[in-house]
């Protein structure tokens, strides 16, 4: 498949997905549209009643057989339209969680409560309502049961002829008794086809939004499979950003390496032959050479520390050793938040470049591997000069590890510490802690 199709058929699944997305929320708005109409039916029908008993003289047979007096008729209308509007109003205010959610169905269930009174409890179907709107939230299922079993009993208990019993309860069918049964029996039944109608549309909408759910859930497991797939490109890209890194920097070595060396050591041997040859027969010219050939070697020195220096950290650049690391310190406090104490010996002075880079390099790693593995959130680095040794010990309070495996970093700094003739250790029992002893070469340059 090519990318514009397969760009075609992602955006296809997109728009598919949207629309369904979009369906619930259209079929809930027909499932209001249609509990208001079924609502102005009953109450224009049961209005026209109430004037008809009253027109024909008929009232009191009506209030004897009904066993309770009706509110006026132009309080019905404006009492059922007020309900409506507040119920609507509430189906539309969202809930953050589980007691907002139950609140507002108390709440909603007590507006339908009253509306049904209204109308005689000849139209129940409204509750679909509070349940359709109970189903939008994301819930668990196990709570979600509960909200369905509790709407339901609730539903069944308003269909029930016990609610007929309640005061200024006049059933629907006594409010209909006006009208010849003929007329009542057709009223009667265009109000069983629009519940009906309700039904359905509630069915619906349960099983659209049932399949929004499903298509959500595969939509966010194919979005994790592609975030998965591109962690694993970025990742094979980042392996060989380093690979490409590592031959860049070994084909700079090797430059370096033979700009310098090699062009130093070719004028040495070079030079050596010409002294075999002219030691016997000219020895003064031999002496020449010699001299020519020391300062080619004084100057491939000096390269040599040159191409050195490039590999030193920036901080030992214009900073000593101490304030490097204490800068290094504070960097790393500021930017992780970490809490670092270091104890840095006052009489460490005058070392070589080599053995500064190594230091500093033992401090940055072992906390670099203290932040990024050990989560540590406290560090304690400690260095100490006794005679000639320099003790380095740097420990952390993080999660440590009881089966350490030599990794990139303890294998580089076991490599710097042999450069430099000492010794290291480490153990994870108790957080993790690195220790080396680094001899130092002061004294014996003092000497000589």
């Amino acid at each position: 498949m090519s990318d514009r199709s397969l760009e075609l058929y992602q955006d296809n699944k997109t728009q598919d997905f949207t629309s369904i997305l979009q369906a619930p929320g259209l079929i809930f708005l027909e499932m209001k549209v249609l509990n208001l109409l079924i609502l102005f039916f009953i109450t224009i029908i049961s209005l026209h009643a109430l004037r008809g008993y009253t027109m024909d003289g008929s009232a009191l047979h009506f209030l004897i057989g009904a066993g309770s007096v009706p509110a006026y008729s132009w309080k019905l209308p404006l009492c059922v339209a007020a309900l409506c509007i507040c119920l609507l109003l509430l189906l539309s205010v969202p809930c953050n969680n589980h007691p907002e959610l139950v609140v507002k169905i108390v709440i909603e269930y007590g507006i339908i409560l009253g509306i049904c009174t209204l109308t005689g409890f000849g139209y129940t179907g409204i509750v679909m309502l509070l349940l359709a709107d109970t189903m939008r939230y994301r819930i668990d299922w196990k709570k979600r049961i509960i909200y369905i079993v509790a709407i339901c009993i609730a539903y069944l208990a308003m269909s029930g002829n016990k609610m007929y019993s309640l005061p200024h309860v006049i059933p629907l069918s006594q409010m209909w008794a006006y009208y010849r049964q003929d007329v009542r029996n057709s009223l009667l039944s265009v109000l069983d086809m629009l519940s009906l109608l309700n039904t359905m549309i509630f069915i619906l909408y349960m099983v659209v939004m049932t399949l929004s759910q499903t298509s959500e859930k595969e939509r966010i497991l194919r979005l994790n499979s592609q975030l998965q797939m591109a962690n694993r490109k970025l990742e094979e890209y980042a392996q060989e950003q380093v690979r490409m890194t590592e031959t860049r920097e070994r084909n700079r070595l090797a430059r370096e390496i033979h700009d310098t060396l090699g062009h130093s050591l070719t004028g040495i041997i070079t030079g050596i032959e010409a002294c075999i040859m002219l030691m016997d027969i000219a020895p003064e010219a031999t002496k020449e050479q010699l001299r020519a050939i020391a300062e080619v070697a004084r100057n491939g020195i000096t390269d040599v520390r040159h191409s050195v220096n490039a590999l030193r950290p920036d901080a030992l650049e214009t900073l000593s050793l101490e304030s490097a690391i204490r800068k290094l310190v504070e960097e790393s406090e500021k930017s992780t938040g970490v809490k670092i104490d270091l104890v840095f010996p006052e009489n460490l002075q005058n070392l070589d470049q080599d053995e500064e880079d190594v230091l500093y390099r033992i401090v940055q790693e072992s906390i670099t591997n203290a932040i990024r593995h050990g989560k540590a959130t406290h560090i304690d680095v400690r260095m100490e000069r006794v005679d000639n040794d320099l003790r380095i010990r740097i420990a952390d309070n993080g999660k440590g590890c009881d089966n350490i495996q030599s990794g990139f970093g303890l294998h580089h700094m076991q490599e710097r510490i042999d450069m430099l003739k000492g010794t290291l250790s480490y153990s994870g029992k108790d957080g993790f802690v690195i220790e080396a002893v680094v001899p130092i070469r002061v004294e014996a340059e003092e000497e000589s």
